[in-house]
C-alpha cells in the first residue's frame, strides 16, 4: 500500500544491502560492548569459555537457533507495533523476500513514530540486549553468544531509528512494503507558502 496521495511523505528508506553494510560497520563496537563487561565480570577463563562455546556450536543448532531466532524477533515487531499502535491484526504481516533472503515484517497502514520506533528497538532489547546482560550477570558463554549475535540482527533496526531521529513521535509514518524504513507524513502546514 502506497501513502494516500492527498499527503505529502518524506522518503527514509534504505536498501537491505545498505542496512547490512552498515551492521557489519557496528559489529566491533558491539562485540566489544558485550565482550568487555562480561570478561571484566568473569575474567580471563570466562572469556576463554566463550570461545570454546563459539566452536562448540553445531551448525545443524546454529541453524535451528537462526530460523526461530529470526521469527521471533520479526513477531517481535509487530507485537510491539500492534502494542504501541492499537491497530488490528489484519494490518500486519511477516513474510520472506527472496530477492534479498531476508525476513521481514511490514504494516500495511500509517501509525504514529512513537509506536514505529518502539516495534523497531524491541528485537534488539529482547533478543540482544537482555540476553547479553543476563549473560553477564551470571556467566552464560551461550547465553552472550546468542544475545551477542541477535544484537547485530538488529543492525538494521539501529539504522532505521537512526533514520527517524528528528521525526516528532506523534508524526505518521508509513511503512515501506519492499525497503528498510518508512514514508514519514510531512507537516503540511510548514509546506504551504
Amino acid at each position: 500500500m502506497t501513502p494516500p496521495q492527498a499527503q505529502r511523505w518524506d522518503d527514509r528508506t534504505t536498501t537491505t544491502a545498505r542496512a547490512n553494510v552498515v551492521a557489519l560497520l557496528v559489529v566491533l563496537p558491539l562485540v566489544l560492548a558485550g565482550l568487555i563487561p562480561y570478561g571484566l565480570r568473569w575474567g580471563p577463563d570466562g572469556l576463554r569459555l566463550v570461545g570454546e562455546a563459539l566452536t562448540a556450536v553445531p551448525l545443524w543448532g546454529f541453524i535451528v537457533v537462526l530460523v526461530l531466532g529470526t521469527l521471533v524477533h520479526e513477531l517481535l515487531h509487530v507485537t510491539t507495533w500492534r502494542a504501541a499502535s492499537g491497530l488490528p491484526d489484519s494490518v500486519f504481516r511477516i513474510g520472506f523476500q527472496w530477492k534479498t533472503l531476508t525476513p521481514y515484517a511490514h504494516c500495511a497502514v500509517p501509525m504514529t513514530a512513537h509506536a514505529y520506533r518502539w516495534g523497531a528497538v524491541a528485537p534488539g532489547l529482547v533478543l540482544g540486549v537482555l540476553p547479553v546482560g543476563l549473560a553477564t550477570l551470571i556467566g552464560a558463554p551461550h547465553l552472550l553468544l546468542f544475545g551477542l549475535f541477535f544484537a547485530l540482527a538488529a543492525g538494521g533496526d539501529a539504522l532505521l531509528l537512526w533514520l527517524l531521529r528528528d521525526v516528532p513521535a506523534d508524526r505518521l509514518v508509513q511503512d515501506h512494503p519492499t525497503r528498510l524504513g518508512c514514508q514519514v507524513e510531512t507537516d503540511l502546514a510548514a509546506a504551504v507558502p
